[in-house]
């Protein structure tokens, strides 16, 4: 029981640490973007997709702004499960749950 209470802790504070980070990106329609979806959807995603996320916030905010608006078109290796969740958050807002 004690190594599944350690394994929940970890997760949370990692969480809390990507939904920092996605809210603090550098550029306010990044913040937005970023931090939102963070604050949505964090508590939902597996441990892949919170490993795909922290992968995306190393890319430019540049970058990452034209894949989502669709200026440039995705690179393979950011067409994740986690990049559609996000596109899709985008597309069709869900409220914010705190």
């Amino acid at each position: 029981m004690a190594g599944r209470v350690v394994a929940e802790d970890d997760r949370e504070i990692r969480q809390r640490r990507i939904r920092f980070r996605a809210q603090h990106r550098g550029t306010r329609e990044m913040d937005l973007l970023m931090g939102r979806f963070a604050a949505a959807a964090l508590a939902q995603l597996s441990d892949r997709e919170l490993t795909d996320f922290e992968v995306l916030m190393e890319e430019p905010d540049s970058d990452v702004l034209n894949w989502l608006t669709g200026l440039q078109p995705v690179p393979a290796e950011f067409a994740t499960t986690l990049f559609a969740k996000l596109q899709a958050f985008h597309i069709h807002p869900q409220p914010l749950h705190r």
